[in-house]
């Protein structure tokens, strides 16, 4: 058997590698427009660019409730001839986005705008995908699989967590396997995306708290990854102290549109960190929460950050500090091992005071070595954790979420 410090080491090596690739692989980001309004913008934008047929992905509730009608008015207004695919759910399966390009086939279109959560941006990446690319969904996971240009993607978020309007990620839902994979590639990054705070004012407090923690996770795990650059590092600190700003006030006030605006720019900021830098356990173990149980991928983000926080602590003790500070945690009396315990004090406050749980109730002792193991493997060649899991380390990890019934 080969000693764990032994395997540490080699990932240690071709994290290293992948980080001098990443740091001189193009990734470029998508044309923003920010503030009321900029979902209209976006699409004079891209109208301007000739698209005339168009698959507008987005999931049913948000036709419901009117969400989209200003945006179709401006399309008709456009003579964009619109074909509505709205069967996205949350978590995106292979079958949905099938069913997607088929509708984007029969109906000749030449372009996407997705508009929703981060469901709905995902299932429009990899439809783009799909489109142009003779490979099937499960192929493409991984990195760099994505070989032809994909059709122009156009993205309005409604959620201020994913960020998935700038990453090159895009996460789907295999059921047949019990998981979920990302495919990865700067191909995926929508070429414009329009921040308006107007779309997300009537999210309910559950979903903005879950989103909020999602975003905030995703610029945690970048800040502490070992393919952190300078670049990335700015990104993350500006998320973070934006979301540590923000998100109470937003939860104290939904229609508080500037604090919806700075949320939204937050995960935007924290996409654009990670999308570089990674992630790491928190995600691969939520992950499978998600796959296993169909916990909100945000809310089993938030639920799994501070274990997953507390182990990594002795790896990245200043790089937590500098998360306390930039929350607005520090004393100049506090060292940093006291500042990284502060910091994780304060995700756990942030969860109790937005009612998110500290346990996964639908958790069962059995699933928790195969959870484990699946976690792992997706970590192992894909994230550069500060500090590795054994095994035994992860499930004794994970049991800690296990409800007291269990």
């Amino acid at each position: 058997m080969i000693p764990f410090s032994l395997k540490v080491f080699c990932l240690r090596v071709f994290m290293w590698a992948l980080k001098l690739v990443t740091r001189i692989l193009p990734v470029r980001q998508p044309d923003l427009f920010v503030g009321e309004g900029a979902a209209l913008k976006l699409v004079d934008h891209f109208a301007r660019s000739g698209v005339k047929r168009l698959l507008l992905v987005t999931d049913a509730m948000l036709i419901k409730l009117g969400l989209l009608d200003a945006i179709q008015a401006r399309l008709a207004f456009h003579q964009i001839q619109v074909t509505v695919y709205d069967g996205i759910e949350p978590d995106p399966s292979i079958e949905q986005i099938e069913a997607g390009l088929t509708l984007l086939q029969s109906h000749d279109c030449t372009a996407i705008l997705a508009v929703g959560g981060g469901s709905s941006m995902d299932a429009a990446k990899v439809i783009a995908a799909r489109a142009t690319n003779p490979h099937k969904i499960r192929w493409m996971a991984g990195k760099l699989r994505v070989l032809f240009k994909p059709l122009p993607l156009y993205v309005i978020p409604t959620t201020s967590g994913t960020g998935s309007e700038v990453t090159i990620a895009a996460v789907v839902s295999d059921p047949a396997n019990t998981r979920k994979f990302a495919i990865m590639d700067p191909a995926l990054v929508p070429q414009g995306a329009a921040l308006d705070p107007r779309l997300t004012q009537g999210l309910p407090p559950a979903i903005t708290a879950a989103t909020g923690m999602d975003a905030l996770t995703h610029a945690i795990e970048a800040y502490i990854s070992h393919n952190h650059l300078p670049e990335t590092d700015f990104y993350a600190l500006e998320a973070v102290r934006l979301i540590s700003e923000f998100l109470p006030r937003v939860m104290d006030n939904g229609a508080d549109l500037h604090a919806r605006e700075q949320m939204a720019l937050a995960s935007y900021k924290a996409g654009a960190a990670f999308t570089k830098a990674g992630v790491g356990y928190v995600h691969a173990i939520a992950h499978n929460f998600g796959a296993r149980y169909h916990i909100p991928h945000g809310l089993a983000n938030a639920i799994v950050l501070p274990h997953v926080l507390e182990f990594s602590k002795p790896a990245c003790l200043k790089r937590l500090a500098d998360l306390a500070r930039v929350s607005g945690l520090a004393r100049e009396t506090l060292r940093d091992d006291e500042l990284a315990d502060a910091f994780i004090a304060h995700i756990r406050a942030l969860n109790q005071r937005f009612g998110i749980p500290a346990k996964v109730e639908s958790l069962k002792a059995a699933d928790i070595p195969l959870i484990a193991q699946a976690a792992i493997a997706e970590a192992r060649w894909t994230y550069a954790v500060p500090r590795y899991l054994t095994p035994a380390q992860c499930e004794a990890l994970i049991a800690q979420m296990l409800p007291a019934a269990s």
